[in-house]
């Protein structure tokens, strides 16, 4: 590994967490933290020379520490630095945040990088520790009951996340027969272990939480609606995609494991369709983004199935396109929101075809990143019914964006005062940099032609239309979807414990009367054993 790439890699993490050693002198708090938009600067450039390298560790002297980096991960830290610094600029540009929010928005930011290149398990644990605990403070400190409920079911699902994986990760040391703590290591031993199965599975679950794959996807769209739109983009771009390197790096791709694969498969696709049949019965901008995030991470999860059951490791890199894709255009569609509100304008002409371009870019609209994330994603969707349900997403994914874009028009009430001026100015910018990016990446990925051949269009083309077709459609017959409150599982859930806990005080009278009447409880036991007895006997 080259000095640059090394010193490039060491100060993608130590760069954040220089600034936050800062903010522990009160005196230098305030600069430290509007210098937060220069931390990512590092990870951006190391990133973007990783791309084309080959995959190279790097040991922390001292620490145990392993810091890796190869082209998916590269690219995946390349496109989360980049958003990283344009929206930390954007907000700590036009008013500085109170200091909860700065320090939780930092710490959140170093382990959303440090995730792309921890190379061995302890490294990798506090990293993600770091980029799921702190993002309660993004959207939680409030006095907003809903803001709190949110921030209190996004803490549950992120502890219990990080207890499945810490078991998953104790169970891939034993496993390791010579004590090494390297993930690949690690990985190399996991086919072996008489733990396999147990380890994939809390792997997939604690990973899944973070994707929203069901049934752990209730807390994503109230996190993203209570959530200020900076930080929803933040989140809902980067933040998810911990959950997404963490099923490339502690899966066993290069190894066939067919039973797991489909399995794994056909969880994601059943999320990929959930997520959009729950998307169409929601209103507000924000929780239609969050529920598209549910569907599109449920199509990565389904195209690491596939691969981990044919044993293509090659798919890593496929995947993380699709994901670096996704993060870029589910950002910028956040901030759209926020855009659109402060302008106050109807939407139309040109605001229009850009937000209905930038929206339909994650079906795979042509001439879009979207349409390079479909062709990267194809090579695990060739044929059968993985290639139908493929299809059958990107058709969803169009009907669901289109009825985003036709709710833009009402958005949340707080949307223009969250969004910074500075990201409303350049919006066009950040639109079109989503959606023009993933061709500066894709090359090193795949072949830019193939998306520009006739039949490649009209493959990517027909969904589209057919999507935007259908919700034109049923929009034009007055069809309305019933209303799911945000959260579906989450609501039964809260009303099921709700009902419990009205059985409390009942409970208690039944308990204080038993107390006083012994007697009486001792005999209904002696009875009660007495007639099972009986019956035993009979």
């Amino acid at each position: 590994m080259s000095h640059l790439s090394s010193t490039l890699l060491v100060a993608s993490l130590a760069a954040p967490l220089a600034l936050l050693a800062a903010c522990f002198v009160k005196n230098w708090r305030p600069r430290a933290l509007a210098l937060q938009w220069l931390a990512p600067a590092p990870g951006l450039a190391a990133g973007l020379l990783g791309l084309t390298a080959a995959p190279a560790s790097f040991d922390l002297p001292g620490l145990g520490f392993t810091l890796r980096l190869d082209p998916p991960g590269a690219l995946l830290l390349a496109a989360a630095s980049l958003l990283w610094i344009v929206v930390t600029a954007a907000v700590w540009r036009e008013r500085a945040p109170d200091e909860r929010f700065g320090l939780s928005w930092l710490l959140t930011m170093a382990g959303s990088l440090g995730v792309f290149i921890a190379g061995d398990l302890v490294s990798f644990y506090l990293v993600y520790a770091l980029v799921s605990i702190p993002a309660y403070g993004l959207f939680a400190f409030s006095d907003d009951a809903e803001k709190k409920r949110a921030g209190a079911i996004y803490m549950a699902f992120a502890i219990l996340g990080e207890a499945l994986l810490l078991l998953a990760f104790a169970a891939l040391a034993a496993g390791e027969p010579h004590g090494s703590s390297r993930i690949a290591d690690m990985m190399a031993a996991l086919p072996a272990s008489p733990w396999r199965d147990a380890i994939l599975a809390l792997i997939v679950a604690g990973f899944g939480m973070k994707m929203g794959l069901i049934p752990f996807n209730g807390w994503m769209p109230l996190n993203y609606a209570a959530a200020p739109i900076p930080a929803a983009a933040v989140l809902s771009g980067a933040g998810v995609k911990a959950g997404v390197i963490g099923l490339i790096r502690f899966l066993p791709l290069g190894v066939p494991l067919q039973g797991w694969g489909e399995a794994l498969a056909a969880l994601g696709f059943l999320t990929a369709i959930y997520g959009v049949l729950l998307g169409l019965t929601q209103q507000n901008p924000k929780t239609i983004l969050a529920y598209s995030s549910i569907s599109q991470m449920g199509v990565i999860a389904a195209a690491l199935g596939m691969a981990l059951g044919a044993g293509d490791i090659s798919a890593s890199g496929d995947v993380a396109f699709y994901a670096a894709n996704h993060l870029l255009v589910k950002a910028a569609l956040f901030l759209t929101i926020g855009a659109l509100a402060m302008r106050g304008a109807p939407l139309g002409g040109w605001t229009l075809a850009l937000a209905a371009t930038l929206a339909l870019s994650l079906a795979g609209l042509p001439f879009t990143g979207g349409a390079l994330a479909k062709l990267a994603s194809k090579a695990q969707f060739v044929s059968g019914w993985a290639a139908s349900l493929a299809t059958l997403s990107s058709i969803g994914t169009a009907l669901l964006m289109t009825h985003f874009v036709a709710r833009l028009d009402a958005p949340p009430p707080d949307a223009a005062r969250e969004c910074p001026s500075a990201l409303v100015r350049f919006w066009p910018a950040v639109a079109l940099g989503a959606i023009l990016l993933p061709w500066l990446f894709f090359p090193a990925f795949g072949y830019v032609s193939k998306a520009l051949e006739i039949a490649k269009i009209w493959e990517g083309l027909w969904p589209v239309l057919l999507g935007v077709g259908l919700a034109l459609g049923l929009r034009r017959l007055g069809w309305t979807a019933p209303r799911v409150p945000a959260g579906d599982s989450i609501v039964l859930f809260e009303g099921a414990f709700t009902r419990l806990l009205a059985l409390g005080p009942g409970f208690e009278t039944l308990d204080a009367r038993l107390r006083q009447w012994p007697a009486a409880g001792v005999s209904l036991l002696l009875i009660v054993l007495a007639l099972l007895a009986a019956g035993v006997l009979g």
